[in-house]
């Protein structure tokens, strides 16, 4: 319902697919978007900023189409070869760069390849190494099975490489091939190293160790899952018999793992346990990080995680130390969802003057503001003083902070810069030709960004820039072929209004209106929604071919984002939706489109759809069952029927504990109001789905059936969360979805 699954929703939604059709085709078809290459969108491959950020690599390919490492100058973009590909040949095959990292001298990289999915990241695979003195191309754990290892990284004294396979944590003599064994006990009840499904998606914790400063220790969690309910999933359609796919899953209101980090010795194996306080199944540690050879920083949540506690670790002698304490009366954020973050799970604090302070977004005031925390005596210094919100921050050139921010209009981001010594001076540092959405990957020395860019009408572009001038450098990526390509095509109007409702919200709101649009006709209304914490619908970036297509089809597409949803409105306005998840949500999504269709003749109020996907499914679900006087159709896709059968992280964080508050859960749940359903339902879901079970979709069939309620229903067998796997069938998908829509607003 959220996190990753939610981006990879968003990119179905807002980036160009492909297509096949005629170039002079004004209009377009499912086919056009879900097949071929025709409006396929360029993208920047990832980069690794090196030499602090004077220089960054880039994995491209070579003429003869295999993968290798260009180095760039930041300052120029000039360009050379870092690792060529006819280095990386094994038996007459090349390797495929699936990331890559350098030891900490350089002079060797680290390759990862040939890697296999856990949940839903390619976090298993082959690490490979190359040694630039040797010219010598090696494996890492050859001995164990293909695609078996994760996370290998290099020790800071050049000299090891620590992995984890089957829960364990190992580490290897780069040069001898000498392998060690520094944990014993990982089981998959016992998690070493790395973590269990729910720390991934509501953390985005994955890499679960690191090496000290000076090689002599690994600062690890250990997880004890063992308790942890086991959910099954059935895969019928491989075999003769079916298969059951078993997946631990802490459902709200049951405890999540316990976890602690221990402190091993690299040389003796010894394993030393950092004695937090608080029980370990009611607290969780969703990060950590070394400030020095002998100093840790732990962050502890507890289980309602409306409290943050930091600690320094001392490992020489054992001294744990309270510095930092955060108290919501609703939930406390790590890092805040935002359309600008591009860290998600990196949970750590970006530490500055000269390691003796770090940095620490928060609520306490009423706006998300940065405070400056001073490790020693706990002192904080507000950085970010003003009644506007901190979308995200970045990075530091040592006197100034880079965050992003929208003080004016709340569907747009732009690059800031403000003084680390605390005076409080907003300088904006996006050019104002770059309306719209601006987000950045900022070098570590804050000199250069790569600059992302987009808006309704315009798809994303990508440039190199210095800062803080923001000149470019190199322009990466201008998707002029798609621009080309749209420019071809009848393009349907998007523009942005507010809604005020009549209990005085103000929300901001998104229309793409039809082709030869005429307001003196009648149209029927589509609306987008999720509404959920954890995302936005009305903003202003590049709509994607799916809206426009819609609106092609004669509908007026809508998007508006309700109380709740993580946008620039302040804390009350993100933290309204605690314990009334379902509730407030879908009564603003109903006050707003009561409004909208009152204040616009040209919508027809007999014709109102309304669609969305996981938590927009669970909305839509919620609307057509509590207001069926407003909507007649709904599509809802993989959408959480009742919020006690999803994770407990991320459900409590907003709901709080089921034990003291279960009838808000209910209460919030579209099942509990399934028997007022009047209008036309589809609802559609993965089999496979290890995020939002396919339960929730049973669970509300059977309420629906034992009210007699009509509806109709697709199942995606094996299908995840995202409902793409299998050939054909995002085709199939929004075929189904665009049909129901046409049929039942007499468009076909």
């Amino acid at each position: 319902m959220t996190k990753l699954n939610l981006v990879g929703i968003i990119l179905l939604l807002f980036f160009p697919f492909s297509s096949s059709a005629q170039e002079n085709d004004s209009l377009l078809t499912l086919e056009r978007i879900f097949s071929s290459s025709e409006f396929s969108s360029d993208y920047q491959r990832p980069i690794f900023w090196i030499e602090d950020g004077d220089a960054f690599v880039s994995i491209e390919k070579d003429k003869a189409g295999n993968d290798e490492l260009i180095r760039y100058e930041s300052k120029n973009y000039k360009s050379s070869t870092y690792l060529a590909a006819n280095n990386l040949n094994i038996n007459g095959k090349n390797l495929t760069i699936e990331d890559f990292s350098l030891s900490p001298d350089a002079s060797k990289v680290l390759i990862f390849t040939n890697s296999s999915r856990v949940w839903r990241s390619n976090t298993k695979g082959d690490f490979w190494v190359y040694d630039f003195d040797t010219k010598k191309l090696k494996q890492l754990g050859k001995d164990f099975p293909s695609s078996s290892l994760m996370f290998a990284k290099f020790s800071e004294d050049n000299q090891f490489v620590a992995y984890v396979h089957d829960f364990n944590i190992y580490k290897e003599n780069f040069k001898t091939g000498e392998l060690t064994q520094l944990t014993e006990d990982g089981t998959g009840d016992i998690i070493n190293g790395t973590f269990d499904w729910v720390y991934e998606e509501e953390f985005g914790m994955r890499d679960g160790f690191m090496w000290s400063p000076d090689a002599s220790k690994i600062a690890f969690w250990q997880l004890d899952a063992s308790e942890i309910g086991t959910f099954y999933m059935i895969n019928n359609t491989d075999s003769v018999y079916s298969e059951p796919i078993a997946l631990q899953y802490p459902k709200a209101g049951f405890n999540p793992s316990s976890a602690k980090v221990g402190i091993v010795d690299t040389k003796t194996s010894e394993v030393t346990w950092i004695p937090m306080p608080g029980d370990p199944v009611q607290h969780y540690l969703p990060a950590m990080q070394w400030l020095n050879e002998d100093l840790v920083l732990i962050q502890q949540m507890n289980r309602k995680q409306n409290k943050l506690n930091i600690f320094t670790y001392k490992p020489s002698t054992s001294a744990l130390k309270k510095v930092y304490t955060e108290t919501e009366e609703t939930w406390v954020d790590l890092r805040y969802p935002d359309i600008s973050s591009n860290q998600w799970g990196n949970n750590d604090q970006l530490i500055v003057d000269n390691g003796k302070s770090f940095l620490r977004m928060t609520e306490n005031d009423g706006w998300r503001h940065i405070y400056k925390v001073n490790l020693e005596s706990g002192e904080k210094t507000l950085l970010t003083p003003g009644d506007y919100d901190v979308a995200t921050y970045y990075q530091t050139d040592d006197k100034n902070l880079y965050i992003v921010a929208s003080p004016d209009n709340a569907t747009q981001r732009y690059l800031y810069r403000v003084p680390l010594d605390g005076n409080g001076k907003l300088t904006k540092v996006t050019p104002q030709q770059f309306e719209g959405v601006n987000t950045y990957d900022v070098s570590p020395n804050g000199k250069y960004a790569i600059h992302k860019f987009t808006n309704v009408s315009t798809p994303n572009t990508v440039n190199l820039v210095n800062l803080p001038k923001h000149k470019s450098v190199k322009n990466l990526i201008d998707n002029e072929r798609l621009k080309n390509k749209l420019s071809s095509l009848a393009l349907p109007e998007t523009s942005f209004f507010k809604v005020m409702t009549e209990n005085g919200i103000e929300m901001d709101a998104r229309m793409t209106k039809p082709l030869n649009f005429d307001s003196a006709k009648k149209y029927p209304v589509l609306f987008h929604v999720y509404g959920e914490p954890w995302g936005v619908v009305a903003t202003d970036q590049w709509v994607g071919l799916y809206e426009l297509f819609m609106a092609q089809q004669g509908f007026v597409v809508i998007s508006i984002d309700n109380r709740g949803t993580p946008t620039l409105k302040g804390s009350d306005w993100r933290k309204s939706i605690y314990q009334n998840m379902g509730v407030l949500n879908t009564n603003d999504q109903a006050a707003a489109a009561k409004k909208v269709l009152a204040t616009y003749d040209f919508l027809d109020e007999k014709r109102v759809n309304v669609w969305g996907w996981s938590g927009g499914g669970s909305m839509t679900q919620n609307l057509l069952f509590r207001y069926p006087e407003v909507y007649q159709t709904g599509v809802a896709v993989a959408g959480v029927a009742n919020q006690l059968f999803y994770d407990n992280i991320y459900q409590e964080r907003y709901m709080g504990l089921p034990s003291e508050d279960k009838e808000k859960f209910i209460e919030g749940s579209p099942v509990t109001y399934a028997k007022n359903l009047e209008g036309n339902l589809l609802l559609i879901h993965g089999t496979g789905d290890d995020n939002v079970h396919y339960q929730n979709m049973e669970y509300l069939v059977n309420e629906l059936i034992r009210n007699n309620k009509q509806f109709d229903m697709m199942a995606y067998p094996n299908r995840a969360h995202h409902i793409y796997e299998g050939k054909n069938t995002s085709i199939h998908l929004y075929t189904l979805i665009t049909n129901y829509f046409l049929e039942h607003n007499g468009l076909k």
